[in-house]
């Protein structure tokens, strides 16, 4: 089993430094509240109402007991935890290339504390520079299951 990886942010300046991370968990990242502030916001901005995510007295009479965040708001919040956990300074850019797979194992109630732990898969070269394929788990402070799990790709121009 390798080390883990909490100095941070990872400054790796080559394909070969990337290839010494891959297997290697990096972080966990600092605590981020997601409030239900946030979360109303994150609605706004994509138009997704659902009851279950903005309406705190009708979902406090559901099963979860709470309102709770949008699956693709917590994954929209990767980058910002990938900011923490690595720079790609030493490189030209780095530009988000997507996702190979993405699921959400526990739902995200308002108010919960969060953070992130990527792991580098791989980093292999393609036209134009090297793709990074990694998996981010987000957790939730006191919840069992990560609320994010998403395999990541970027393409990183030397």
């Amino acid at each position: 089993m390798t080390a883990d990886i909490t100095e941070l942010p990872v400054r790796p300046s080559s394909y070969e430094d990337l290839q010494d991370l891959i297997g290697k968990e990096i972080g966990p990242t600092d605590w981020y509240t997601v409030s239900q502030e946030r979360i109303n916001a994150f609605a706004e901005a994509t138009d997704d109402h659902q009851w279950i995510h903005v309406d705190p007295e009708r979902a406090a009479a559901s099963p979860l007991g709470t309102t709770i965040a949008h699956g693709l708001f917590t994954l929209s919040l990767g980058p910002r935890f990938s900011y923490q956990l690595m720079s790609f300074e030493g490189f030209a850019h780095g530009l988000n290339y997507g996702y190979d797979k993405v699921r959400f194992p526990a739902p995200l109630p308002s108010g919960s504390r969060i953070r992130m732990r990527v792991t580098l898969q791989g980093a292999e070269r393609v036209a134009g520079g090297i793709q990074v394929r990694s998996v981010q788990v987000i957790e939730a402070e006191g919840i069992e299951k990560p609320v994010v799990v998403a395999e990541a790709l970027v393409r990183i121009v030397e």
